[in-house]
């Protein structure tokens, strides 16, 4: 072909004579090469019949798409190839015609059934990218076309082609606009979707097309607050940003009415302590002085948006970390808008382009919030390599949180930037110094006397700028400082910059009283020069003749006739009006007679002092983070941020119908059938455990209902903020030990998610088998739920299993039928624990127990009926008899001090010889352990008996994560791998502490270091005994006194890092409480929470 030969010398980069000079690469071009010999070689390899070749062709047309070069010439040899079989070139060829198809649409039109043909084409991606260049084609007559592919790409199997049908709805709508009430319809059924990938872009479309239907947001709101953690970013910015307007019109505002913030019983408690040590006074103060408003409790749908959008301000996108700022501070309550400080603090160590736009919202924020910024003061110190309109807002910032302890700090942080080389820079020093002055008077005199000094500044400019800033200061206090009018009267021969003079001139007219003897010389000296002035300076000297011929007319007459004269003649008709003005209000005559009599009152009437206050101070009614706020201006499109409801809409608009939720369908793993769920209850704690088990991006995730609203399912949130680590990065925050603990203990759910679908499916396999019925199903399920799965190798997984199944199994099961064989085996060689019990006749009170547990007396002594085991877990198998050849492995936590390590998890290891050989070389072998977990070995068993058993002490270092520690557990002739993973219960130590040393580290605890959840206490877990028993049989903590009932206060360290774990748990009599966890460690805390809502609701 004659194209092959062509199209080799171009890959050579060479030319033959009389032929232009091609570079390496042919879609660049050399400078002078004609564009049409190119053009000609790339039509003649899109005509060729080989696909490789017209691969070739398109990528270099991409290329020179990319590089922004006009190929619109190339259009009708390109869209030939659209029906093409080649699935790479179809794409290429699809990517090419949306970026051209507005420009060459009639050309466009004629290959328009082939793109209706790519709109059944097998392959999801080419579904979507006709559906794309359909949409980029600019013509009315295809309207209905269009429509009709959008209706059908947003019912399509492919969540991606449903993604597309979003994007294309806003292109329709600009077409068309008569289309908006189909178009509509598509949203509402686009709303619905359940997938993570849509929900983005089709609220992206609804704020195009629809932002007034808030109606279609109602039974979709509690959906989108759940799947807001998994979609990508920039559907993130698109919902938040939604939700912010949505939950503006819906919810009352949260600063109403602060001083009775309070809950209702069923509600959470979300004041702070400051709050509650104020006491019962103050809120019947405040009920007195507002006696018509009703105490604020906020909606829990309100708190489920704050909840959700909180871990995203960890997010690696500089833009979703703005939009969860904004959204906190215009619908949080004050006491929780701190929470987004430290993570604007960590955008301004990103680019200057970000750094920007973060400290145009800190400037608006910290003029309301000034407390929010002020821990992190040095953070907006300005750095010599920070452009100057970052230097100007870090000025702002700093100059808005100066106060009267901070201010002897900034002061001398400006009175470095003075001495900057940025002339711009130091402008705005100064002015910031005179802010200061102005809002904190203690140091007024103390700036007064520096720019004084300025004043003899080699730099004319500054010395200009302090003249301006001084004028200001002085109208506050004139008569204390007539010598620094008097100095600054002398520069008027050496300042030339108008506005420095004119400020200079204006101050000797308003304070001539003060100066009488300097003010005529410097009006004669001005006179002078007055036809080479500026016309600012020109007015003050108008207004300087005026003022003091009215105070001082014998010296000044002449002197001021003179002025007037030569303004009078003056090329500005501004200065020649002023003139005329001035001249017939001081000058008596005949006409103005009634007007000079007065002049006095009116030229020196007392003025007041100027406020100095910062540009930004109007910028809070624009939403913070968009481009009005920005420029400070109404952009186009920008939609106004609701007032706030004087009283709450129905909350019940966003209830689900119960039909809704009758038979949902559970997709099983990714490529699985359905399976039909029951009809949710609302009190069902198995239901809740089945919900958990579900993969994280299962069809069926964020479905809402009336069980699912924000105190109904503590696990899926509290889930959702434990795995927001996986989309977001904190490296630059101070909680990277957390964010490794959190990365070792979840692994990757992407590549786990089809191994997690088996092992459900087996579960369920075996739960229908088993003759305990339900009641042990829910065991396995929350015993297996309660561990994090780390294992990568199916056996394990499968062991693990079986572990969790025998972990459940009470001694007196022996006569209870399993289904599982190797349940079976489990019970034929069943031992009970070698702890002897104490005969029944022993009583211990119930109050007593209660007591002894918060002690957290682990005495073996104590009566197994009435005080729990030491551990909920209790005695868990490690290696089976059977795959261990006759070698049978349990192990437990034993809650006892390491001897050899005090950060070590004590684990008590249990050796039994059911075999007929002796079992010889008991030991550990080289573990290979993550980074940071450590295992101190026991000593080597010689020899074990058949029949015998024995114990051994393994401790393991699990750096405060429930990680797996595996490791080999050798003889002399095999070797068995095996893993102990801990319960996060097991990681800490009880802390004996006072209420008040309680209450002080809790209130360092704080913010995002609170993890808080709802819950409903069944009726057989409402006493102090059980409550008791099953917080410290789950973990690890001890009982801290506390002075009410209905409160129980728990506290522990953790083993390995020694940080507080502090637990509270507030109990109601109807049955309804709440618990809250406080710690360091955001993701040991969030596990905590789960587990104790799991023993706790069970």
């Amino acid at each position: 072909m004659s194209a092959a030969p062509a199209y080799s010398e171009d890959k050579a980069g060479s030319a033959g004579p009389g032929e232009p000079e091609y570079g390496h690469d042919p879609a660049s071009g050399g400078i002078f090469s004609s564009d049409y010999k190119r053009h000609d070689d790339l039509k003649e390899m899109l005509d060729t019949n080989k696909d490789s070749l017209k691969l070739e062709a398109m990528k270099r047309i991409v290329a020179m798409i990319a590089r922004g070069k006009n190929a619109s010439d190339l259009f009708p040899a390109v869209v030939k190839n659209v029906a093409c079989k080649n699935i790479e070139v179809k794409k290429l060829v699809y990517v090419y015609l949306v970026r051209y198809a507005e420009e060459q649409q009639d050309l466009a039109l004629l290959s328009i059934s082939t793109f209706q043909r790519g709109l059944k084409d097998p392959n999801q991606l080419i579904r979507a990218s006709a559906l794309r260049v359909l949409s980029s084609i600019r013509v009315p007559i295809i309207v209905p076309i269009m429509m009709l592919a959008i209706k059908e790409a947003a019912s399509d199997m492919s969540p991606y082609v449903r993604k597309t049908a979003a994007h294309a709805i806003p292109k329709l709508y600009s077409l068309d606009s008569d289309q908006k009430d189909q178009l509509i319809e598509v949203i509402e059924k686009l709303l619905a979707d359940k997938t993570t990938l849509v929900a983005g872009s089709v609220v992206m479309a609804f704020e195009e097309v629809c932002p007034e239907r808030i109606d279609l947001i109602h039974k979709n709101y509690r959906k989108l607050c759940n799947l807001l953690i998994d979609v990508e970013e920039w559907g993130q910015v698109v919902i938040i940003s939604m939700l912010t307007r949505y939950a503006r019109t819906q919810f009352l505002s949260p600063t109403q009415n602060e001083s009775l913030l309070e809950e209702s019983p069923e509600k959470a408690f979300y004041g702070s302590e400051e709050d509650e040590a104020k006491g019962p006074g103050s809120g019947e103060a405040a009920t007195a002085a507002l006696p018509a408003r009703k105490p604020y409790v906020m909606d829990p749908d309100h708190r489920l948006l704050l909840r959700n959008t909180k871990p995203l301000l960890q997010s690696r996108s500089a833009a979703v970390v703005m939009a969860v700022a904004q959204l906190y501070f215009h619908l949080a309550p004050k006491a929780e808008v701190g929470v987004i400080a430290k993570a604007l603090v960590r955008l301004l160590r990103s680019h200057s382009e970000v750094q920007y736009v973060v400290l145009q919202n800190v400037a608006t924020m910290s003029i309301k919030r000034r407390g929010m910024f002020e821990p992190y003061l040095k953070s907006f110190y300005i750095r010599s390599t920070d452009p100057t309109q970052i230097k100007i807002l870090k000025l702002e910032v700093l100059t808005n949180l100066a106060n009267e302890t901070n201010i002897p700090t900034v002061l001398r942080e400006f009175q470095t930037y003075i001495r900057s080389m940025d002339k711009d820079f130091v402008a705005a020093t100064i002015q910031a110094i005179g802010r200061c002055a102005t809002n904190i008077g203690r140091v007024r005199d103390t700036c007064l006397s520096g720019l004084v000094q300025l004043l003899s500044n080699r730099d004319e400019l500054v010395v200009a700028e302090s003249v301006v800033v001084i004028k200001k200061l002085l109208q506050m206090q004139p008569a204390q400082h007539e010598e620094i009018i008097k100095h600054l009267a002398k520069l008027t021969d050496n300042i030339q910059v108008p506005m420095a003079r004119a400020s200079i001139l204006w101050l000797i007219g308003e304070y001539c009283e003060h100066v009488p003897k300097i003010a005529p010389d410097v009006l004669r000296k001005m006179a002078k020069s007055f036809t080479a002035e500026e016309d600012i300076v020109k007015l003050q000297v108008i207004n300087l003749a005026a003022k003091l011929y009215l105070t001082n007319s014998k010296q000044t007459k002449l002197l001021t006739q003179y002025v007037l004269s030569l303004a009078k003649y003056d090329q500005n008709y501004d200065i020649r009006d002023r003139a005329r003005f001035t001249r017939q209000l001081i000058v008596p005559s005949e006409q103005g007679g009634a007007f000079s009599r007065h002049a006095k009152r009116l030229f020196l009437a007392p003025k007041p002092a100027p406020v100095l206050e910062s540009s930004f101070k109007d910028r809070d009614h624009f939403q913070l983070g968009s481009l009005s706020h920005l420029l400070n201006a109404k952009a186009t499109g920008y939609q106004e941020l609701p007032d706030w409801p004087e009283e709450a809409p129905d909350p019940s608009v966003r209830n689900v119908e119960e039909e809704d939720l009758s038979l949902i369908e559970t997709r099983v793993g990714l490529l699985g059938g359905y399976t039909e769920v029951p009809e949710w209850t609302k009190c069902s704690s198995r239901e809740r455990r089945k919900e958990k088990e579900k993969p994280f991006y299962s069809d069926s995730e964020g479905e809402s209902g009336p069980t699912e609203s924000a105190d109904s399912e503590p696990e899926s949130e509290s889930e959702s903020d434990s795995e927001s680590g996986s989309g977001a990065s904190s490296s630059e925050s101070d909680n990277e030990d957390q964010d490794e603990d959190e990365d070792k203990g979840r692994g990757s759910a992407s590549e786990s998610e089809g191994e997690g679908e088996k092992k459900m499916k087996k579960r369920k396999k075996g739960s229908e088998g088993a003759g305990e019925g339900s009641s042990s199903d829910d065991d396995s399920d929350s015993s297996s739920d309660s561990s994090e799965s780390e294992e990568t190798s199916e056996t394990e997984e499968e062991q693990a299993e079986a572990t969790a199944w025998r972990r459940k199994t009470p001694p007196s099961s022996k006569s209870t039928p399993a289904a599982k064989e190797i349940s079976l085996l489990d019970l034929e060689d069943f031992t009970p624990p070698s702890v002897q019990p104490v005969s029944p006749a022993t009583v211990v009170s119930a109050s007593l127990v209660a007591d002894l547990e918060g002690l957290t007396l682990t005495d073996s002594s104590l009566v197994p009926s009435l005080l729990s085991p030491v551990s909920s877990a209790g005695r868990q198998e490690l290696l089976h008899r059977v795959a261990g050849e006759g070698l049978a492995v349990d192990y437990a936590f034993s809650r006892q001090p390491f001897s050899g390590d005090p950060h070590m998890v004590s684990v008590h290891i249990y050796f039994s010889n059911s075999s007929e050989t002796p079992i010889r070389g008991l030991r550990v072998g080289t573990p290979k352990l993550p980074a940071g977990i450590s295992i101190q070995e026991f000593p080597e068993i010689e020899s074990l008996a058949p029949g015998e058993s024995t114990t051994a002490v393994l401790g393991i270092n699990f750096c405060d994560s429930t990680q797996a520690a595996n490791f080999q557990l050798c003889t002399q002739t095999r070797q068995f791998y095996v893993c102990i993973q801990p319960p996060v219960g097991e990681l800490m130590a009880p802390v004996f502490m006072s209420e008040n040393e309680f209450k002080k580290e809790q209130g360092k605890l704080m913010g995002m270091n609170e993890i808080t959840e709802k819950l409903l206490l069944p009726d057989c877990c409402r006493s102090d005994h059980a409550v008791v028993q099953r917080v410290t049989a789950t973990a690890h903590l001890g009982r801290v006194p506390c002075g009410t009932s209905e409160e129980y206060r728990f506290a522990g360290r953790t083993l390995s890092s020694g940080s507080l774990v502090l637990l509270t748990l507030d109990a109601r009599p109807a049955g309804a409480a709440q618990l809250t966890v406080n710690s360091e460690k955001m993701v040991i805390g969030t596990m905590l929470v789960k587990d104790v809502i799991q023993a706790l609701t069970q």
